[in-house]
């Protein structure tokens, strides 16, 4: 079986008021970790909706679901990365809503 390349789109609906706070956790936090275990970012873009919300969204690339999921499993493992991700929810006051979609 040929294996695929996979692009992987991340979609985050974010309140204006933290912004830059988002921003800031996405640099230094979530794509450090990313790009650490192999995955690579096609882009990121954000567009504000009707509500006012922030819809940002990122597009990965992976050599396969299988290297997708090696990655992912490195992510969600690496227990440093879960706690900063883990404090910067708690120091927001903010539950995220997210949707990931393999393409």
């Amino acid at each position: 079986m040929k294996k695929t390349m996979i692009y992987r789109r991340k979609m985050y609906n974010v309140d204006p008021s933290i912004l830059d706070d988002f921003n800031e956790h996405f640099n230094k936090t979530l794509l450090p970790t990313q790009l650490k275990y192999g995955s690579r970012l096609v882009g990121r873009w954000m567009t504000k909706k009707d509500n006012g919300i922030m819809e940002i969204f990122a597009i990965w690339e992976y050599d396969n679901y299988e290297n997708y999921e090696i990655i992912e499993n490195k992510v969600k493992s690496d227990e440093e990365h879960v706690k900063r991700v883990q404090n910067w929810h708690k120091k927001n006051g903010w539950k995220r809503k997210t949707q990931r979609n393999i393409l």
